[in-house]
Formats: structure tokens, C-alpha cells, sequence
């Protein structure tokens, strides 16, 4: 069903940090990284031991969309960070620019606080590009036999 994107509300954890359960909970039940990583993330991010943050996308109460901003998102390139990660929309949400709006807002919340450029891993070829990430290279993820290709967002 497609909406106007307007109908969605885009925050930052900060906005509602009444979420941080939630929104670990939400994420782990995508990406199936343990909930408490995502706690403990998050957590940091809250309590200002990090800029680095999570966005995440409201229609009304339901999260539809997120993702965050971490060191390394599981790769062996340890010098490509930090990462934007656990990007997700609900299938039922697709299609509208909600990970585009919320792809944006992180790259402009980091570089806001002078951090840039943003890197993230991803098996996708010709999403990201629309929203100004240029391939880099290829990495070898974490206990991955395939290599996975790397984005810059400078």
C-alpha cells in the first residue's frame, strides 16, 4: 500500500529513546545479530559515549524502517569506519524512499557532528548509488566465504 511519505515520522532514538527496546528487538528480528548488541549499542548512544546513532522510521507507533551507525559492521577493514548498518524497511513499506529519507539523515546527522565520510557493506548493486554512495572495494565479512562489497559516502 503505498502512502505519502509524509505520513511517516523519521527520528533519532534521542527523539524517543522510550523505544531503545523496541527498536533492538525490532532489529534483531531482522538481522538476527543478538539483541543485546544492539543494546549495548544503543545504550552508548543515548547515554552521548558515541555520536554514532539510530534513525528509525514511524507510522504511527509501528516501527516500519531503521538503521544505525556503528564502528564496523562485521568486516575486516577495521580502517573503514564508522559504518551505517542493519539497514531495513517492512516489505509492506517498500518502494517509498524510507530507506533513501532515512540513508540521508544519517549521512547528514554525522556530518553535521564532523564525521565523514560513512562507509556500509552490502550484497545490493544500484540501490545505494541513488542516494550517493559510490562502490569502494570489496571485504571479506566476518566468518563470510564471499567477498561483500563496501560504499563510501564521502
Amino acid at each position: 500500500m503505498l502512502r505519502n511519505l509524509k505520513e511517516y515520522a523519521f527520528i533519532t532514538l534521542r527523539d524517543r529513546p522510550e523505544l531503545m527496546d523496541r527498536a533492538a528487538a525490532w532489529f534483531h528480528d531482522k538481522w538476527h545479530v543478538p539483541t543485546q548488541a544492539y543494546l549495548e549499542c544503543m545504550t552508548a548512544y543515548l547515554n552521548r559515549e558515541t555520536e554514532y546513532g539510530w534513525y528509525l522510521c514511524m507510522y504511527g507507533e509501528r516501527i516500519v524502517g531503521g538503521l544505525g551507525v556503528i564502528e564496523n559492521d562485521f568486516h575486516n577493514r577495521k580502517d573503514l569506519t564508522p559504518n551505517v548498518c542493519a539497514v531495513y524497511t517492512e516489505e509492506f513499506c517498500r518502494g517509498q524512499g524510507i530507506a533513501g529519507s532515512l540513508l540521508n539523515m544519517a549521512v547528514e546527522d554525522m556530518r553535521a557532528k564532523g564525521i565523514t565520510p560513512l562507509y556500509l557493506v552490502t550484497d545490493h548493486s544500484g540501490f545505494y548509488e541513488r542516494y550517493g554512495w559510490e562502490f569502494l572495494c570489496m571485504v571479506q565479512g566476518d566468518g563470510e566465504a564471499e567477498m561483500t562489497r563496501m560504499y563510501i559516502h564521502r
